[in-house]
């Protein structure tokens, strides 16, 4: 969007005679396009992002898994009848693995409806016909369908969770969001324990070898950037505790 912008403004500036503006907004655009798609730029910025919270030691108990909503693309459950995962579908896949691993644990699944511009359905409705289909026993899901956002997540969570003290509650959402899941949870207090899916950049020396799919280094520094975007509002609203929260703060 950005390099579209640069672009759409030296256009501008082109037909208003501004001759050195429009070379220098179309210089931009080239550098900005370029460094996108044929660097790692997009996943350096979505690692540092993924690496915040490492995957934790699982304890013996938990009383409750929470589940960020996101991984369901709900256009096409409302236009198909039939439930259909994105390319976030870790979220339900690993917490479906956790619900395995803990039998007494409740599943939350909290997604409600995000669309802004057209009727939708809550993504509960395609996630509570896929966890039911997959075995998990309808006394052990909870739906929260009113969330539209990460702080609402956090907030109706607490509310149909109501966490006791000393109970566990993990946390599953998308690694490069769980900086700012945890931190609208802690602003909700909510104590959870992170369990971040869905990676979506490798690690070590691999992070930073060439790719020539240029394509999808460019939707790295899309979503990287929304993100951050995203950090940085929840932060000015007091919605996070912290500008990148981390394990530590």
């Amino acid at each position: 969007m950005a390099i579209l912008l640069l672009g759409a403004l030296g256009l501008l500036a082109g037909r208003l005679r501004y001759r050195r503006t429009a070379a220098t907004l179309y210089s931009l655009a080239a550098i900005a396009l370029a460094v996108s798609s044929l660097t790692p730029a997009g996943l350096a910025m979505t690692a540092f992002l993924e690496n915040r919270f490492p995957r934790p030691e699982l304890p013996a108990e938990v009383a409750g898994i929470v589940v960020l909503g996101g991984a369901f693309d709900t256009r096409v459950a409302r236009t198909r009848g039939v439930p259909e995962l994105n390319e976030a579908a870790d979220r339900v896949t690993a917490s479906l693995a956790l619900a395995r691993r803990y039998p007494d644990a409740k599943v939350l699944f909290s997604g409600g409806v995000a669309a802004v511009f057209e009727n939708d359905i809550p993504e509960t409705e395609a996630a509570s016909d896929l966890f039911l289909s997959l075995g998990l026993a309808q006394d052990r899901l909870v739906l929260d369908a009113r969330a539209r956002d990460t702080f609402e997540n956090a907030l109706y969570a607490r509310q149909l969770a109501q966490p006791k003290p000393g109970e566990i509650w993990l946390l599953v959402t998308s690694a490069y969001h769980m900086p700012r899941a945890v931190g609208t949870f802690r602003v909700a207090q909510f104590p959870v324990l992170p369990y971040p899916v869905d990676y979506r950049t490798p690690s070590g020396t691999a992070l930073w070898r060439p790719s020539s799919a240029t394509t999808r280094n460019l939707e790295k520094v899309h979503f990287a950037i929304r993100e951050y975007l995203g950090l940085l509002a929840y932060r000015l609203a007091g919605r996070t505790d912290a500008l990148i929260p981390s394990p530590s703060n």
